[in-house]
């Protein structure tokens, strides 16, 4: 059997499998900073990102521009398995990414080529596979000996259960949870029967090692399918887990649904329940995201066509805000017209998400004959490695999928270490005429950020573009807006170098002391050439 210390897996090693999960403590530099690269873990700070007007709602001639990922030129970094294995016909990743220590593990959705047998249940073939990685881009899929397919255990199947049909897949890791039996806990988008007709809802489970799971719920179903009064949510069409996240005490679950909202949409909208404990969901939800084109009513029997959202929106948690990847569904009257992009929301309250640029297309499908083409599935997979961010996406060409072709495989986008964005110094003309005004500052007020603990702070600037003519000054100010004396004017940090993680420093000093309960920071682009520079987040760290 397997043992999980109280705060990281120290070893995995399993009867009859050919892989093996070990992870171990991160390393660090005197900074905090991970083994891959001497950067700290951005998600133990708080994030100031340049497209995040609620973290940044104040400015003076900034411009936002959103930065496009380019593809890994391994994609697909995980492909469909040969004759036999349980994902020949299907790797979707409707699924995770989570690095645990030195390891990366992936969950993903698997098909193989008994879904052509008609002597299976309709949803059996669906199941959930795994593969982890050393450095997130070279993958392997560990036999792990768990589930039997096609007369063996060689595989990489997990074992889910009891056993149901399932399309989407999403993982938390939580290595604090007092029951180390459920310390990784899983989503999945599981069919229940209605009218002879199948239709999507939740299902959910636990595990202590990631690989063996069981079902948090007293699930018995027949033929793979959830039976309605086994159900934790309305017995509604509902497509999750587009999402999955922890946010002020709740777990979130998000997906696709087109059911009637209490105030009207057209087609898919990304629809949210909520859990205290992942077992008991509510049966109320909200609408969480709804794209401009969709609040017009196109009428009955089209939801196929217009602009909709696709499968929810998959989450990065950053601790105090979220950012996701959508799916934005290009709809026609046929399925040979639809096709499907990825893009970028924000979110600070765990609720509602939002656009930072209108109707941006953060990822565009592949062209065709590309492995991704036809259509982008979002999987919540979200890393910074090194310099740069991962980004981990799935393939389904919607125009060809009702000729049933093999489908799917993992590939990855890269951006420089969380550069999504940058505000830029805005150098076009602010009006004609007598209108025409000179602009003398470029500069950003962040809202009151409450101080961490009382011990002292430690700020970070992510930004390029930066040397002795081209300065970002930096002030500390009361929550009313007030300069703070000691760290504002002559005594401001100023930063002329370019980095990731580059140290703000007042008076000698690295860390800041006495900060009042809640403050806010002005941020100001100095030099000659201001205009090279690119801001990009600012971080927030406890000492």
């Amino acid at each position: 059997m397997m043992r999980l210390s109280l705060l990281l897996v120290a070893g995995i090693v399993w009867a009859g499998a050919a892989g093996v999960f070990a992870a171990e403590e991160d390393g660090g530099d005197e900074r905090g900073g991970d083994a891959r690269g001497g950067y700290f873990d951005e998600t133990q700070a708080t994030t100031l990102f340049a497209f995040d007007e609620v973290s940044l709602p104040f400015s003076q001639n900034l411009k936002l521009v959103m930065r496009a990922p380019e593809r890994h030129p391994a994609n697909p970094v995980v492909k469909r398995g040969g004759a036999g294995d349980p994902d020949t016909w299907a790797v979707q990743f409707y699924g995770s990414v989570i690095r645990v220590g030195d390891v990366y593990r992936m969950w993903y959705v698997a098909a193989g080529e008994d879904r052509r047998d008609r002597s299976v249940p309709r949803s059996s073939p669906w199941r959930v596979a795994y593969a982890e990685s050393r450095d997130g881009v070279h993958w392997t899929k560990p036999g792990l000996g768990l589930v039997e397919y096609a007369g063996n255990r060689k595989n990489n199947l997990v074992q889910v259960e009891p056993h149901m049909g399932i399309l989407n897949v999403k993982v938390l890791y939580e290595p604090d949870d007092p029951d180390p039996e459920q310390r990784y806990k899983m989503g999945a988008h599981v069919w229940f029967p209605k009218n002879k007709v199948r239709l999507g809802t939740l299902a959910t489970y636990a595990s202590a090692d990631g690989l063996r799971w069981k079902t948090l719920h007293a699930a018995k179903p027949v033929e793979a399918e959830l039976q309605v009064e086994q159900m934790l949510l309305p017995p509604l069409h509902f497509e999750p887990v587009g999402g999955l996240y922890k946010w002020d005490g709740l777990y979130y679950v998000n997906g696709q649904n087109a059911i009637a909202a209490s105030r009207p949409y057209h087609g898919r909208v990304v629809r949210q329940f909520i859990s205290p404990d992942f077992k008991t969901w509510s049966q109320a939800s909200t609408v969480g995201f709804v794209r401009p084109q969709q609040h017009t009513l196109l009428g009955p029997g089209r939801s196929r066509e217009g602009e909709q959202n696709h499968e929810g929106v998959s989450v990065w948690n950053r601790g105090n805000v979220l950012l996701g990847i959508s799916g934005i569904w290009h709809g026609g009257k046929e399925w040979k017209d639809v096709t499907v992009d990825l893009g970028f929301v924000v979110s600070n309250d765990g609720v509602r998400f939002r656009q930072p640029a209108h109707e941006w297309t953060f990822l565009k499908r592949g062209a065709d004959g590309e492995w991704d083409q036809g259509g982008l599935l979002q999987g919540q997979g979200f890393e910074n490695i090194g310099e740069q961010t991962f980004v981990y996406y799935g393939a389904w060409d919607p125009r060809n999928w009702q000729g049933s072709p093999p489908r799917g495989g993992v590939g990855i986008v890269t951006l420089p270490r969380d550069r999504f964005a940058d505000l830029r110094v805005d150098d076009t003309t602010t009006g004609k005429g007598d209108y025409q005004m000179p602009v003398t500052t470029s500069e950003f007020l962040t809202a009151a950020i409450s101080r961490t603990g009382d011990g002292p702070q430690q700020f970070f600037m992510n930004a390029e573009g930066l040397g002795p003519e081209a300065r970002l000054k930096v002030e500390l100010l009361s929550a009313n807006a007030v300069p703070l004396p000691d760290y504002s004017g002559a005594q401001a940090a100023v930063v002329t170098a370019s980095g990731f993680q580059t140290p703000l420093v007042w008076n000698g000093q690295t860390e800041v002391t006495g900060l009042p309960e809640r403050y806010r920071l002005r941020v100001i682009f100095e030099g000659e050439q201001k205009t090279e520079i690119r801001f990009s987040a600012m971080y927030v760290r406890a000492k």
